[in-house]
């Protein structure tokens, strides 16, 4: 029987999160005519994808102020939903 950590879980999930909105942006910038201008996150995804070292590290260094902050010039407005992941 095979047993997986649960810290590879969960990094796993991380990594899942962050394709997931690479993908989007990249999808929505690509095949539609309309600006994107923000990132909806729910606080519990942020805080998933905080503790994923690629997307940490853009969003911190982008601006000191964190309600300024962005990741791929993407505005990031952190939500009251659980695990919201929407583009506006």
């Amino acid at each position: 029987m095979l047993h997986t950590p649960l810290t590879e879980i969960f990094l796993m999930s991380q990594q899942t999160l962050l394709q997931e909105l690479n993908s989007r942006i990249d999808y929505y910038s690509t095949r539609t005519d309309y600006p994107l201008r923000r990132i909806l996150i729910g606080y519990r995804a942020y805080a998933k994808l905080m503790l994923c070292s690629a997307f940490s590290d853009e969003v911190i260094n982008s601006a000191i102020d964190p309600n300024k902050r962005k990741y791929k010039k993407l505005k990031i407005k952190v939500t009251k939903d659980d695990d919201q992941l929407d583009l506006e």
